[in-house]
C-alpha cells in the first residue's frame, strides 16, 4: 500500500490485516485445526488443515472456480454478510466413528475417513445441509420440502414432507429467525433416528416485490417481509421419526412468537431430548421448553424489562444438567441448572458481562469463554469450573480474543487482535502440565500500522448529558486544530464499534479522510451494546433522541477542547448509521452540516417486526415513539447539504425508505443528492462501484465541508 491512502484502497476488502481464517476450528478427533483462508489475501477461500503435532500445512478443498449461487443461497449470505467467495462453510459429523467432512454448495461435496472429496448425486440445489450426527445421512432443504439422503450416494433423496407452496416451508428459518434472531437453520438432527423442524406458512404475509432494472431484462423477486405492528409468520416445531416418517407437532405458548432456538440435548439416560427457546412477540418473555415424549416442560421462564436479547450460550451435558446464560441481574452471566432448570451454582457474576461461551469441556468440568471482565474495550478468554469459584484468563492483557476448543479439551486456537496488532491465531495447550508446547503461532499477519503508515486511532472517553461515561475513538488529521470534523456514526443497539481492535486502525475510510485533513470520531452512544441491558435501555420506545444527544454532547466536548471546528461538522453512516446521520442533521441542523446516509430507515413502520418491536413496541401501541422517531417528521427541518446512497434490491432495509424520505424532502421543499446502486443489495460488493462510492463521498465533504 501507498503511504497515502487512494481511494482504490479504501474501496477494497478484505482489509489489510483483516485476511486472517475464518471458521477457525478442530477435527473431531483434535489432531488437526481447520480454518477457510485465501493464502493470497484475497476474498476466494479454501479449506486447509493443519495438523496439530507437525504443524503440516494441507488443502483439503478450493479455492476453484467461484460458482454461480442460487437466489436462496445469495439471500443467505445477505443474512451474514458474507463477503468471502469459495468454500464458504464446512462441517464434520459429530459423533462418527470416522471422520465425515461436509462442503456446501450447488452440489454438497463429502469426504467419508479421510477420502477424496466427491460430489453427492442428489444434493443438487440443496439448502442448508446438515450431516446426522453419526455421518451416514444428510438432511437439506429443496423446493420448500425437507429430504434425507445417505452419504455413499447409492440412494435417492427421501423426501420427508409435503405440502409446501409460496409462502409456505418445512425445514427452513424464516426470514425474521433468519435476519433479527441470528437462527439461519430450520432442521435438527438427533443421535438415535429423528429430525426437528420448522413449518413456516407465511401466505397471509403479503409478498414485497422487488425489481432488478439495472441490467439487460427485468427480474422481479418477492419476498414475505412482515412490518412492524403487522402479522408474522405462523412458525410451528415438529418431529419426524426417519423409522416410520410419523410426524407431529410440538406444543408452543403461542403462535404469534418466536422459536428463536432449538436443539438436541443429552436426557442424562443415554437419550436425548428436544428443547426449544421460545420469545413472546413483545420479546419479554423467554421460556425454555424441554420436549419428552412431545410433552412439553417449562425449564426456564423469564420475564426481562425492557427486552429479551437472545444468545447462543445454552449448552447440554452428558448428565442432563445445562449452561443458562442470563441477563437477569443486568449483565449476562453463567449458571448450571439440573434437569428441571434449577440452579445448581452461579459461575459467574459483577457489573460486566460473558460476551459468549466458546465451549464446555465436561471431562475437566470447565466452561470457556469470552467476557468484558477487564474492560468493555476488550474481550478475555476465561475459563471457570462448572462447580463454580475463580475465573481463570487465558488470553494476552489487552485487545479482543476469541477461541475455538478442541473435542478432547486439550487446546485452544486463539485468535487475538488490538489496535496495534493485526490478528493472530495462537495454538494454546490448556493445560501446560501436560505439553511442552504451551502456545505456538499458526498465523501471523505481516500487516502493520508501521507498515501501512497508518496510526491506530486514540481510544477516549466523553460524558453524556446524564455523566454516563462514553467511549470513543478518534482519527487525528497530522496537522494542529481546530479540524473540520466527521462524525462516523452507527449508534444502533445490538452492536459496538469502539474497541481495542485491529478493525478499527484498518477503518480505511476514517484514515483516509485522517489524511485529508478531517478530524473523524467513532463514538458509541448510550442505547449500544457491550456495556450491559441498562446502558442499551436508554433508547426504548424512542430511537433517534437520546443517540443523537450523545453524540452531540461529544462533538461539543471536542469542540471545546480546541480540536473540532464547530461551524464545520459532517456525519456519515450505513443502515442504523444511514438513519442517525439524517435524524442528527435534521435534529441538530446547528450542529451537523452535511451528511452523507447508506440506506438509512426512514420510518420504524416500514422496518420488520422482530428487530423493530424488540426496541420500539408496535406502531399500534407506541404512537409518538413511532412519529418522533420517523425521518418523515423532521424532513422540513433539514438545512444541511445530505447525500442519501441506497441499493435498488435491498431485502433488508428496502429503496422504499429512501423513496418515502425523498417524498417528504420534495413536499417540504428541501434540497438532497441521491446515489443508488440499481444492482446492490443492502451491503455493496462490486468493487468498480464501492470505488465510484467512495469518491463521491469524499468529495462531497470536501465541496460541502472544506
Amino acid at each position: 500500500m501507498a503511504e497515502r491512502l487512494t481511494i482504490s484502497d479504501v474501496a477494497t476488502y478484505p482489509r489489510p490485516g483483516m485476511d486472517a481464517p475464518g471458521l477457525v476450528g478442530f477435527s473431531p478427533d483434535s489432531s488437526a485445526v481447520n480454518w477457510l483462508h485465501a493464502e493470497d489475501g484475497g476474498l476466494v477461500r479454501s479449506l486447509w488443515r493443519i495438523d496439530v503435532e507437525s504443524g503440516e500445512r494441507t488443502v483439503i478443498a478450493g479455492p476453484g472456480a467461484d460458482a454461480p449461487m442460487s437466489r436462496e443461497e445469495e439471500l443467505l449470505r445477505e443474512r451474514t454478510r458474507t463477503r468471502e467467495l469459495g468454500v464458504s462453510s464446512y462441517s464434520w459429523a459429530r459423533d462418527s466413528n470416522v471422520p465425515v467432512l461436509m462442503i456446501p454448495g450447488l452440489i454438497v461435496r463429502i469426504s467419508v475417513d479421510g477420502e477424496t472429496l466427491r460430489d453427492l448425486p442428489g444434493s443438487e440445489g440443496a439448502l442448508t445441509p446438515t450431516l446426522s450426527p453419526d455421518g451416514t445421512q444428510l438432511s437439506f432443504v429443496r423446493a420448500g420440502e425437507l429430504f434425507v439422503l445417505g452419504v455413499d450416494g447409492q440412494s435417492a433423496p427421501r423426501q420427508l414432507t409435503s405440502g409446501s407452496e409460496d409462502g409456505l416451508t418445512h425445514g427452513l428459518a424464516d426470514y425474521i429467525a433468519q435476519e433479527e434472531f441470528g437462527q439461519l437453520r430450520g432442521h435438527w438432527w438427533s443421535t438415535d433416528g429423528r429430525l426437528a423442524y420448522l413449518r413456516v406458512d407465511e401466505r397471509h404475509v403479503a409478498p414485497y416485490p422487488i425489481i432488478h432494472q439495472g441490467g439487460n431484462e427485468v427480474d422481479v423477486e418477492t419476498h414475505r417481509y412482515p412490518f412492524a405492528g403487522d402479522d408474522n409468520a405462523h412458525v410451528s416445531l415438529r418431529v419426524v421419526d426417519l423409522g416410520s416418517d410419523d410426524a407431529r407437532e410440538l406444543p408452543l405458548p403461542d403462535e404469534d412468537g418466536y422459536i428463536v432456538r432449538v436443539a438436541w440435548w443429552p436426557d442424562g439416560d443415554g437419550g436425548q431430548r428436544l428443547v426449544a427457546q421460545w420469545v413472546d412477540r413483545q420479546q419479554k418473555r423467554l421460556q425454555l421448553i424441554a420436549f419428552q415424549e412431545g410433552s412439553p416442560q417449562v425449564l426456564i421462564d423469564e420475564r426481562q424489562e425492557p427486552w429479551i436479547n437472545v444468545a447462543d450460550d445454552a449448552r447440554g451435558l452428558k448428565d442432563g444438567t445445562f449452561l443458562w446464560s442470563s441477563e437477569a441481574t443486568g449483565f449476562r452471566h453463567l449458571s448450571l441448572r439440573d434437569f428441571d432448570g434449577s440452579e445448581i451454582c452461579r459461575l459467574t457474576d459483577g457489573d460486566w458481562l460473558v460476551d459468549g461461551v466458546i465451549d464446555v469441556d465436561e471431562d475437566s468440568g470447565r466452561v470457556y469463554f469470552t467476557s468484558t471482565r477487564g474492560s468493555a474495550l476488550e474481550r478475555r478468554v476465561e475459563r471457570v469450573s462448572l462447580n463454580g469459584g475463580e475465573i481463570e484468563t487465558l488470553s494476552e492483557p489487552g485487545g479482543l480474543h476469541g477461541a475455538s476448543l478442541s473435542r478432547d479439551g486439550k487446546w485452544l486456537t486463539m485468535l487475538s487482535s488490538s489496535l496495534n496488532s493485526a490478528p493472530t491465531i495462537t495454538l494454546v495447550a490448556t493445560d501446560s502440565r501436560t505439553d511442552s508446547v504451551v502456545r505456538r503461532t499458526l498465523y501471523a499477519s505481516d500487516a502493520s500500522a508501521e507498515s501501512l503508515a497508518l496510526n491506530a486511532p486514540e481510544l477516549r472517553t466523553f460524558s453524556a448529558a446524564d455523566g454516563t461515561t462514553l467511549y470513543g475513538a478518534l482519527y487525528r488529521p497530522e496537522t494542529d486544530g481546530p479540524h473540520p470534523l466527521l462524525v462516523a456514526v452507527y449508534g444502533g443497539p445490538h452492536a459496538q464499534t469502539v474497541l481495542d481492535a485491529w478493525g478499527l486502525t484498518v477503518d480505511l475510510r476514517a484514515q483516509y479522510l485522517a489524511q485529508q485533513g478531517y478530524l473523524v470520531l467513532k463514538l458509541d452512544n448510550r442505547g449500544m451494546a457491550g456495556r450491559g441491558l441498562a446502558f442499551e435501555a436508554h433508547l426504548h420506545r424512542q430511537m433517534g433522541t437520546i443517540e443523537v444527544d450523545d453524540q452531540a454532547a461529544a462533538v461539543q466536548q471536542l469542540a471545546d477542547e480546541g480540536l473540532a471546528d464547530i461551524e464545520r461538522v459532517g456525519v456519515y453512516g450505513w443502515s442504523y448509521g444511514g438513519y442517525m446521520t439524517v435524524m442528527s442533521m435534521l435534529r441538530r441542523p446547528d450542529l451537523f452540516k452535511v451528511g452523507v446516509s447508506g440506506a438509512p430507515v426512514s420510518d420504524w413502520d416500514g422496518y420488520d417486526t422482530g428487530y423493530t418491536e424488540r426496541y420500539m413496541g408496535t406502531p399500534q401501541n407506541n404512537a409518538e415513539g413511532y412519529r418522533e422517531g420517523s425521518l418523515l417528521t423532521h424532513a422540513d427541518k433539514l438545512r444541511g447539504q445530505l447525500l442519501l446512497i441506497h441499493g435498488g434490491v435491498d431485502e433488508n432495509v428496502h429503496f422504499r425508505h429512501t423513496a418515502r424520505l425523498i417524498t417528504a424532502l420534495t413536499a417540504a421543499d428541501r434540497d438532497y443528492d441521491l446515489l443508488m446502486f440499481p444492482e446492490e443489495r443492502h451491503m455493496p460488493r462490486d468493487q468498480a462501484g464501492l470505488e465510484y462510492q467512495e469518491r463521491r463521498v469524499a468529495r462531497y465533504f470536501d465541496r460541502h465541508l472544506k
